[in-house]
């Protein structure tokens, strides 16, 4: 508050003195409380910092004629094992206490064994005084120097057996690690590996720990058991094919909707993964002619039963819509396996199951064409390399089916059916033809878009590539016979 005198200059004098008190009077409390900190440990005095920023420079009364003082050098950094403060607090003595701690239980619980066999007795049985002195340094430094008995080191490691025998007068200092030889710690350690279950990612860090420690074959061949048989044969292939097929024919013949959708991810991701045991080719043929041999005789009872009022609707969608399926999945596995050119050629010739197809109203058979479609996105791509005979023989077997079908797949199977891909697929497979055979299918097909719209294939891109091919740029001009010469020579 400011007061005011009898003079009107005085005011401003006097407000500033009053100020001025009022700021000493708060530097003075905040002094008092940082010395109550310092004094307690919780700031470190800055008057003790040797800091090179802190160093003050001379006073004004120094001489002049007197020389700089060179600067003192930078002090050396601080171990890494030491505290970066010179005046440690409170706070920063506590955190380091509490690091400590658990350092110092394991030195005492150290301590503590080495007093229960210093007098050299091991569970009851007295060994007499000891006569080597063993010393053992951690990674932190600490230093352990226990009293031990050759006779001991000599029986229970190979490694110090031999140093006992080479250095008998000059004592044994050495870093002892796996090379110890410790025979009963390592097959206390093998039997221990051998009990606990690994990780994917445990399994290489054990073979190649047991390959770096050359132990005996017969002491690792137990655990190594777990990761790999006896070396193929051709017994151990038959073996390993009928596994294959028991397990593709469980999946195909599988009860459970759900189970066996999930196993068939499951297998396919194995199938795609495995190199070392290939699935026979004759193994998955034979499994391809079986859920042909169901679709037909599947697709002959539906035929026979549409009309009964009594069956089911539901139940007959679902059997074909199963037994497709099943087909279905074995094309991913020959596409995978590179094996598919065979099945081309089969599915080509399904005049037989093509003329049922025909029979059966669209809303039960549209699974069916999902196995066209396949083949056609596997020629497209390239992973289905067969002759143009057979690529023209599946269209022209499959390929009105196909557009029939087409609206029932998109609207029921949007979600497991990549439209994009399988027109993309249809449009290569066409254009892999010969130019007439190109405009066979186009032309039927412009027809049939032009009426159906979003319910048939979209494959203008393959038209407009016939199109340029046949009239814009044609790579191939018939040759003018008028400028050919003919010489005969006797």
């Amino acid at each position: 508050m400011c007061r005011r005198a009898h003079g009107g200059g005085n005011d401003l004098s006097i407000c500033k003195r009053d100020i001025k008190q009022f700021e000493n009077l708060l530097v003075s409390m905040a002094s008092r409380e940082v010395a109550t900190m310092i004094k307690q440990g919780f700031i470190a005095d800055p008057s003790l910092s040797f800091s090179p920023s802190r160093i003050t420079s001379p006073t004004k009364h120094s001489s002049a004629s007197s020389p700089p003082l060179p600067s003192p050098p930078p002090p050396p950094p601080p171990p890494p094992n030491e505290t970066s403060h010179s005046n440690p607090t409170l706070y920063h003595m506590m955190s380091e206490e509490h690091n400590r701690e658990p350092r110092r239980k394991s030195h005492a619980r150290v301590a503590q064994i080495l007093t229960e066999f210093k007098n050299g007795v091991v569970y009851g049985h007295s060994l007499g005084p000891s006569d080597v002195k063993l010393s053992v340094v951690g990674k932190d430094g600490y230093r352990v120097t226990m009293d031990v008995h050759r006779k001991v080191l000599s029986e229970k490691s190979r490694f110090f057996m031999v140093k006992m025998n080479s250095r008998r007068e000059k004592g044994v200092s050495h870093i002892v690690s796996a090379a110890i030889s410790f025979d009963e710690g390592v097959m206390s350690c093998l039997e221990h590996l051998e009990a606990v279950p690994w990780s994917e990612d445990e399994e290489e860090i054990v073979v190649s720990c047991l390959e770096e420690l050359h132990l005996p074959d017969d002491s690792v061949t137990l655990i190594l058991q777990r990761l790999s048989s006896e070396p193929s044969t051709s017994s151990t292939r038959n073996r390993t094919d009928d596994i294959f097929l028991k397990l593709l024919t469980g999946v195909l013949q599988a009860k459970d909707d759900k189970a066996r959708r999930e196993m068939k991810v499951l297998i396919f991701k194995l199938l795609r993964e495995e190199a070392d045991h290939e699935v026979s080719k004759e193994t998955l043929y034979g499994l391809c002619h079986r859920c042909l041999t169901s679709l037909v005789l599947c697709l002959s009872e539906v035929t026979t039963q549409m009309n009964d009022p009594g069956k089911d609707r539901g139940a007959l969608m679902g059997e074909i819509a199963r037994e497709a399926d099943n087909m279905l999945w074995m094309v991913d596995i020959l596409i995978e396996k590179k094996m598919c050119d065979e099945f081309v050629k089969l599915w080509a010739d399904q005049k037989e199951l093509a003329n049922l197809h025909s029979k059966i109203p669209t809303m039960y058979r549209h699974e069916i064409s999902k196995i066209t479609a396949q083949i056609c996105v596997g020629i497209g791509r390239g992973r289905i390399l067969v002759n143009r005979e057979t690529r023209f023989a599946v269209l022209n077997t499959w390929l009105e089916a196909l557009y029939d079908d087409f609206g029932w797949m998109r609207r029921l199977s949007s979600r497991s059916l990549d439209r994009k891909l399988v027109e993309d697929g249809l449009s290569q497979t066409i254009l892999t033809l010969s130019l007439r055979q190109q405009q066979v299918i186009l032309m039927k097909w412009f027809d049939r878009f032009l009426s159906k719209g979003d319910d048939c294939p979209n494959v203008q891109r393959a038209f407009e590539v016939w199109w340029r091919r046949a009239f814009i740029r044609q790579v191939l001009t018939e040759p003018d016979a008028s400028q050919l010469q003919i010489t005969l020579y006797d």
